[in-house]
C-alpha cells in the first residue's frame, strides 16, 4: 500500500478534484492535511480519504510535518507528500527533507518560488527573459525605471497567479504599485521590463528530467490585463496544432528552463510571450499543475484523464503517453460587473442555443453568490472542436454575449 499525504490548506474546487483522483488510485491510502474541516468535502470525496489531520496553518512546515507523522502513525510508512497550489511547494519540499521522502527538494522549490532567483538562473542558462531587478526601496525602483523605461511590471518576488501584480506607466503609478506589491508580502519588490506581445503558457509532464508531454495555451487578454480590469471576461485557447513549427522555440526553451531550474519529475506551468518580431520571452515557471481549468482542457483535447496522469506520475513515477490531440479546446471565464452578489446573468440562453454542441464543461454563475476573489471569476464555460478557429470564434461569442450583473 502506498501511503500518500496530500496537503490542501483549503478545499477549493481544484483541490477537491486532485484529492479525489489521487485517493482513488489503486493501492493508495491517502491522508489529507488541511485547515478546512473534513466535512467541507462532498461525501464522494470524503469516502476515499483514509485519514485526516487538521492544522491551523497549512503552509507551516512544522505543522505539515507533525500532521504527516500523525497520518503515518495511523496508516503506516509514508510514500509521498504532495500538493498542487503554488504557495505550498517550498513548505512541501522542506517537509520531504525532514521526513526523508522522495520528491522535489528545497533548492529546486526555492528556484521556482523566488522569481528573482528564477530569472537570474534562466538568464545565466541562456534563456530569453525580461530585464528585471529586486529593489528594496523607492529610490532603487526609480533608478531601474530610468534605465529600462516605462511601462514596468511590479510584483512580489514570490507571487502566484498574477496576485498583487501591477503595471506602472509613470512615476506616480510606480509608487502606488510598489505599495500594493508590498502589501501582499513584505520587504523587496521585483520590477520587470514590460514585455509586449501575445501571452501563452507551456504546460508539461516531466519524468526523470525528460519532457514526456507538453501543451500550449494562449491567453486573451493577458493575465495582468485581466487582474487590473476585474470586469473583463477572458479566454484561454489550446490550439489543436500543437506540433506546428511555431511552437518549436518554446518547446526547446521550456525543456531548457526545467533543466536549469532542476525539475526532475512533476508537472510545470510556464508562462511566456511571443513578441511582435516572433521572438519568445520566458516569463515565469511554476513546478505544479496549471490553474484556470487548463488540465480539463488538455483532457478534452486528448480524451485523457489529465489529473489522473499527474497523480500516477507523482505517486508511482509513471507516465503513459497521451494520444494525438484530436481537438482544439478552450475556456471562457465569466466575471461580474460591479460589486456585491450575483444579481442576474444574461445571455446564457443565446450561448446554449448557438454553442451547446461544443460545450464540454461549465460552472455557471449562481444568483446570490458573492463576487469571486479569483481572477477566474464567477463561472466558466469550456468547449472543444476539431478546428481551432471554431473554438476561438465560439469563445469570443461567449465573452461578448454573457453578462454577469452584480449588485
Amino acid at each position: 500500500m502506498h501511503v500518500v499525504v496530500f496537503v490542501a490548506p483549503y478545499f477549493t474546487e481544484n483541490a477537491k478534484r486532485f484529492i479525489q483522483v489521487t485517493a482513488s488510485l489503486p493501492d493508495v491510502a491517502l491522508g489529507l492535511v488541511s485547515e478546512d474541516p473534513l466535512d467541507f468535502l462532498p461525501p464522494e470525496v470524503r469516502a476515499v480519504v483514509r485519514a485526516h489531520a487538521r492544522v491551523s496553518d497549512g503552509l507551516s512546515v512544522a505543522q505539515i510535518v507533525g500532521a504527516a507523522r500523525q497520518i503515518e502513525a495511523e496508516l503506516g510508512p509514508l510514500h509521498r507528500i504532495l500538493g498542487v497550489i503554488e504557495q505550498i511547494q517550498e513548505p512541501l519540499a522542506e517537509a520531504r527533507e525532514q521526513l526523508g521522502l522522495p520528491g522535489m527538494r528545497v533548492e529546486q522549490a526555492r528556484s521556482f518560488r523566488d522569481k528573482t532567483r528564477m530569472k537570474d538562473a534562466l538568464r545565466a542558462g541562456g534563456l530569453p527573459v525580461a530585464r528585471h531587478r529586486l529593489v528594496a526601496d523607492d529610490e532603487a525602483a526609480a533608478r531601474f525605471a530610468v534605465e529600462v523605461g516605462y511601462p514596468l511590471v511590479v510584483k512580489p518576488p514570490a507571487g502566484a497567479a498574477s496576485q498583487d501584480t501591477y503595471r506602472a506607466d509613470d512615476d506616480v503609478s510606480l509608487r502606488k504599485a510598489l505599495a500594493g506589491a508590498r502589501a501582499g508580502g513584505s520587504g523587496a519588490v521585483l520590477l520587470e521590463e514590460f514585455v509586449t506581445g501575445e501571452e501563452y503558457s507551456f504546460d508539461a509532464f516531466i519524468l526523470d528530467g525528460e519532457v514526456r508531454f507538453c501543451s500550449v495555451s494562449h491567453y486573451d487578454p493577458a493575465p495582468l490585463t485581466v487582474m487590473q480590469n476585474p470586469w473583463i471576461q477572458w479566454m484561454v485557447v489550446l490550439p489543436r496544432e500543437i506540433d506546428a513549427p511555431d511552437f518549436d522555440a518554446i518547446k526547446a526553451a521550456g525543456a531548457r528552463s526545467l533543466e536549469v531550474l532542476g525539475l526532475e519529475t512533476g508537472m510545470c506551468h510556464l508562462e511566456w510571450f511571443r513578441r511582435r518580431d516572433d521572438r519568445i520571452v520566458v516569463s515565469e515557471v511554476a513546478a505544479r499543475p496549471p490553474g484556470a481549468n487548463i488540465c480539463t482542457m488538455i483532457a478534452r483535447a486528448h480524451d485523457v484523464d489529465c489529473v489522473g496522469a499527474w497523480a500516477r506520475l507523482m505517486v508511482f513515477g509513471e507516465f503513459t503517453p497521451f494520444p494525438e490531440r484530436r481537438y482544439a479546446a478552450g475556456g471562457a471565464f465569466l466575471r461580474g460587473q460591479g460589486q456585491g452578489r450575483v444579481r442576474a446573468v444574461h445571455g446564457l440562453d443565446v450561448v446554449g442555443r448557438d454553442l451547446g454542441h461544443l460545450i464540454t464543461d461549465a460552472r455557471l454563475p449562481q444568483i446570490g453568490h458573492e463576487k469571486a476573489k479569483s481572477y477566474e471569476g464567477e463561472g466558466y464555460i469550456l468547449l472543444r472542436h476539431p478546428e481551432t478557429r471554431v473554438v476561438e470564434d465560439a469563445l469570443r461569442h461567449i465573452v461578448s454575449t454573457v453578462r454577469v450583473e452584480l449588485g
